[in-house]
């Protein structure tokens, strides 16, 4: 049986070594860098990373932000919720179980969630309970964000 054990990912040198595998390797994992940089204590910053080791390699990852109901133009009535980014598993472990853990672990939280999909990831998202937002093009800036939500909590936020 593969373990599925999310756990958060220090910042640190051999985290951002590990993330140049993902192919979602950019402009926030640089960023880090920076900070890791700046502040010369390693594993003391706070991460927004999780990520599932198998064996030695981190082969999914996810950062996971909550964001402030000030913030929130997704939901009705306004609530806290979690942004889900960079959802993202290697190619040899993917179809085992990863991406459903890593969103699964997301889903305990018990807020609302939103996030914006990657290409051809649609089919993912659905199994996972996540449905498009209606679309608003102030609001959605060009993305295509999908939200999800606890049972028992209301809904997506409409024009009206």
């Amino acid at each position: 049986m593969v373990t599925t054990e999310v756990k958060r990912l220090k910042i640190n040198y051999k985290t951002l070594e590990e993330f140049k595998k993902f192919k979602e390797y950019g402009l926030q994992e640089l960023s880090m860098l920076e900070e890791l940089q700046a502040n010369l204590s390693e594993n003391e910053i706070n991460s927004p990373f999780y990520g599932i080791y198998y064996g030695d390699i981190l082969v999914a990852r996810m950062s996971l932000y909550k964001r402030d109901k000030k913030y929130d133009q997704y939901f009705e009535p306004s609530q806290d919720y979690l942004e889900l980014w960079k959802l993202e598993v290697l190619n040899d472990y993917q179809r085992k179980g990863f991406g459903r853990a890593l969103v699964d672990f997301a889903k305990s939280f018990n807020l609302p969630i939103k996030t914006n999909p990657r290409v051809k990831s649609s089919e993912f998202w659905n199994k996972m309970g996540f449905t498009p937002v209606k679309y608003d093009m102030d609001r959605d800036l060009g993305e295509n964000p999908l939200i999800w939500h606890p049972k028992g909590l209301s809904g997506e936020k409409t024009n009206s």
